[in-house]
């Protein structure tokens, strides 16, 4: 990893008030950051709603779809290495731009794709993409913040949350309209390219790029960083076992219909955009540790209601409860770990702390299913519970230990 151990600091206090007011450059590059999450997530619910129809148009089995997801997940941590690469010998900036053209690239592949080879091809450019955007968005959005002096990165993630719902949409009309899967991803990749032409200018330049060697040891508290790591592994491994599970949950156990075991994603997503656009007060109000330590507490209170529920309507309840308070946990990590370096070095632990995203999407997947094999759903679910309940000890690694990266003035913007 490449990384120097650093003299422990006595913790600072973070800003909670503007240092400032932002900048009309800092706005726009908050607005253009906040777009490209929401292509983000945009795009990918565009493919993952498609995934009946591209089992019928290749003629997949289910075990092909998901080695197909679980793929994008492995090679979307290829693209994180790729985008530090990238965002340490040019900007976050044009890392970000390109993750959005490779994954609109990637898009015109898989709506093109007339075999199996093709296909699996333009997933693994998506997946490469896909973490470019990962790490990069979150780069951009850690350096606003630092612009703006406040907590303002869980916005960002709701925005996200906001994309993919507008994607979901967007597949449900074109399917209402009859249109076909080559011409909807087709339309969903302009859509993308589109946006990468419009918001690129506009995205920051940090002014700290080419400060110090891309190829120099990171100087960040390993211990720090990789409780943040864990903790940041431990939410995506929980999001993706109800993302993954939920549904199957609720008709093999509680003997749901297919349509109201979809509630169970649903009410999730839902709670979870509630709690990431909340979030940011939350954290303003009462600091980045007791909002992680009551998160993580409602996440597990709700994965309880869940793995003891009676029926479909108490599960649903459940991963609602889950929504409220888990997700604000992936955005509170990029915005901790932004503080643990000097600015110049940011970037670079930005895009290593990414990687424990998909290790988490892998556990998430792998252990529930590997224990549910074993058992059952029910039992599958104690370990996100498990997760959630190591994720409130894991709070104090929230606390501020550098400010160097948060003290950044914003005059530092320069026009695009």
């Amino acid at each position: 990893m490449n990384f120097v151990r650093t003299t422990p600091q006595a913790p600072a206090k973070v800003p909670t008030q503007d240092m400032t007011d932002p900048t009309p450059a800092t706005r726009t590059a908050r607005v253009a950051t906040a777009t490209a999450f929401a292509l983000q997530g945009f795009f990918l619910a565009v493919l993952l709603t498609q995934l009946p129809q591209i089992k019928d148009k290749f003629g997949f089995s289910d075990t092909t779809i998901v080695i197909a997801v679980v793929t994008v997940s492995l090679v979307a941590g290829v693209g994180s290495v790729l985008a530090e690469f990238v965002a340490t010998r040019t900007s976050s900036r044009t890392t970000l731009r390109s993750g959005l053209a490779v994954v609109a690239v990637a898009g015109l592949g898989i709506a093109l794709a007339q075999g199996t080879v093709a296909f699996f091809a333009g997933f693994a450019v998506y997946g490469i993409g896909l973490g470019m955007i990962d790490a990069a968005a979150n780069m951009q959005g850690v350096a606003v913040q630092h612009r703006y002096g406040r907590s303002i990165l869980s916005s960002f993630h709701a925005v996200w949350s906001v994309g993919a719902i507008v994607g979901a949409l967007f597949v449900s009309l074109f399917a209402g309209l009859d249109v076909g899967f080559t011409v909807t991803v087709l339309i969903a990749a302009a859509v993308v390219a589109a946006g990468a032409l419009v918001l690129g200018p506009r995205l920051l330049v940090t002014g700290h790029e080419h400060v110090t060697a891309p190829t120099a040891p990171l100087a960040v508290p390993l211990r720090p960083f990789l409780a943040l790591g864990a903790a940041m592994a431990l939410f995506f491994a929980i999001d993706f076992s109800v993302g993954n599970w939920s549904a199957l949950y609720l008709t093999d156990m509680l003997l749901a219909s297919t349509s109201t075991a979809a509630l169970g994603v649903a009410a999730y997503q839902g709670a979870g955009l509630v709690s990431r656009l909340t979030g940011d007060m939350w954290v303003r109000r009462y600091g980045e540790i007791a909002v992680v330590r009551v998160g993580a507490a409602i996440g597990a209170v709700g994965m309880l209601v869940v793995v003891t529920a009676t029926g479909p309507a108490m599960a649903i309840a459940g991963f609602l409860v889950v929504g409220l308070g888990a997700p604000i946990v992936a955005p509170l990590c990029f915005s901790a770990a932004g503080r643990l370096t000097p600015p110049e070095q940011t970037d670079a632990v930005i895009a290593r702390l990414n990687l424990f995203n998909y290790a988490g999407t892998v556990v998430g997947g792998g252990i529930v299913g590997a224990v549910a094999a074993v058992s059952n759903l029910r039992v599958g679910f104690l370990v996100p519970l498990v997760f959630a309940v190591v994720l409130i000890f894991l709070a104090p690694a929230f606390r501020p230990h550098l400010t160097a990266a948060a003290e950044v003035p914003d005059s530092a913007d320069r026009p695009a």
